[in-house]
């Protein structure tokens, strides 16, 4: 599985919305080019993650530029686009909001100013309540319109983060986890400061299951949260493939259990100190069978030289081309209990029963399941949440409202939530095909 990691392109508006007049548009513009050339000698890209501040103010124009760029992006890579995945960074943030909004600043603050042991408690009050929730959001609806299409946007108390699953190989699952690391930008509509942003211990469950790597795409590293000695080691303990971004330098750290990226920004500001866009290609893949499996990483790192303008290789301390590491496989393979036939000597009927409950369980489509938005990660599920937001408004209300998968009442959420929800439900209720069905006929008429 080969992942094209980036972060940080920092579409400005004005600038990005006339191409001759945006002076950025040429590392891109390169970067496209680079990116074909890397496809042509290693395969096509299986995923596209982004790891925030595609935006530079949070504002709507921004982000229509900046789709328009990606889908570029992606027909290059060889990578469809309901395979890119998107995280908020804080240039998401729009912070003229957060300096007009009383609400906005007096949830952000009550979460800031709790007491470090009760500070979790004071979040998880603040986005359960649905005036706060909606006003903790309120300075990323332009990201979250544009995130919708991708099916990674935020909304509270139930999408905090998001999190998908990628089949690698050898029935291993990559489950990527898109964290949220933004909600107290831009407090007071000023620049965050560094241990000024809040993680949450309910984003870094990242509960080990067997046959699942954990990845975590995160726009801040630890070093800017509050709670950075919490998050670093909740991630460090339970993600064997770390990326981050924010910090604009382009970094590998290989450790025994896991490996971190931090990305280069696609578009740094060109003024700053020590100014070179980068990005990241990362192939992945399972070796070895039973105790003995382990996850290969080989890393491309690309990084900016000017004068030839051109994307080259970050060089290993040994000179070569390819960051290589190995990690041990996270979880054990899930041991075959032997079959007892039922009466036979030794055989438990409580454990029979519950047993072949939960195998049974498994088997049903509307189950509830703690891991059914993850599931919704396949490739023909993330195609049908695409098509269902390329149709119109009304369409979209229609069919949701006819199978169900909302009420009334939801019809004043925004957009992205409202039908967010929609298709986490259809996923959870076995709905999926039912809705692909209703979609298949709008797009034909």
């Amino acid at each position: 599985m080969l992942l094209l990691h980036i972060s940080d392109i920092h579409f400005r508006a004005p600038d990005c919305l006339d191409p001759n007049q945006d002076p950025d548009r040429v590392y891109r513009t390169r970067l496209l080019r680079d990116v074909r050339a890397r496809v042509a000698e290693l395969g096509p890209v299986s995923a596209i993650l982004i790891g925030g501040d595609i935006g530079f103010k949070g504002a709507p124009e921004e982000y229509r530029t900046a789709m328009i760029w990606i889908r570029e992006l992606a027909a290059v890579a060889g990578c469809p686009l309901e395979r890119v995945f998107v995280i908020p960074g804080n240039h998401d943030v729009d912070r003229s909001i957060i300096g007009h909004n009383a609400a906005v600043r007096n949830a952000q603050a009550a979460i800031a100013r709790a007491n470090g042991e009760h500070r979790e408690r004071e979040l998880r009050a603040q986005i359960s309540d649905a005036d706060t929730a909606h006003a903790l959001l309120k300075p990323i609806a332009a990201y979250n319109e544009f995130a919708k299409i991708l099916n990674c946007q935020v909304f509270l108390p139930d999408r905090l983060y998001w999190k998908q699953d990628l089949d690698l190989e050898g029935g291993v699952v990559l489950r990527v986890h898109g964290l949220t690391s933004t909600l107290l930008s831009g407090a007071e509509g000023r620049d965050d400061t560094r241990d000024g942003l809040y993680l949450s211990p309910l984003q870094t469950v990242l509960d080990p299951v067997e046959d699942v790597v954990n990845l975590v795409l995160c726009h801040h590293p630890p070093d800017w949260l509050m709670d950075q000695d919490a998050a670093e080691d909740a991630i460090c303990g339970r993600a064997a493939l770390q990326l981050f971004g924010h910090k604009h330098r382009q970094r590998i750290a290989r450790e025994a259990n896991y490996v971190r990226f931090s990305a280069g920004a696609v578009n740094p500001d060109r003024y700053e100190l020590g100014w070179l866009p980068g990005y990241n290609l990362i192939d992945l893949h399972i070796r070895g069978a039973g105790p003995d499996r382990a996850i290969t990483v080989d890393a491309h790192l690309r990084q900016w030289q000017s004068n030839p303008d051109l994307f080259r290789p970050v060089l290993t301390p040994q000179e070569e081309t390819v960051f290589s590491h190995i990690i041990p496989f996270p979880e054990p393979p899930r041991a075959a209990a032997p079959a007892v036939a039922a009466g036979a000597p030794g055989a438990d009927p409580a454990v029979q029963a519950a047993t072949l409950s939960e195998s049974s369980c498994d088997t049903l489509p509307g189950k509830p399941d703690a891991d059914v938005e993850a599931a919704m990660g396949d490739a023909s599920t993330r195609n049908l949440v695409f098509r269902f937001w390329n149709l119109t408004a009304s369409q979209r209300r229609e069919i949701a409202l006819r199978i169900g998968l909302i009420s009334e009442e939801e019809l004043g959420l925004p957009e992205p939530e409202r039908y967010g929800r929609a298709l986490i439900r259809a996923g959870q209720r076995g709905q999926l095909d039912q809705l692909a069905r209703e979609v298949a006929e709008k797009e034909a008429h």
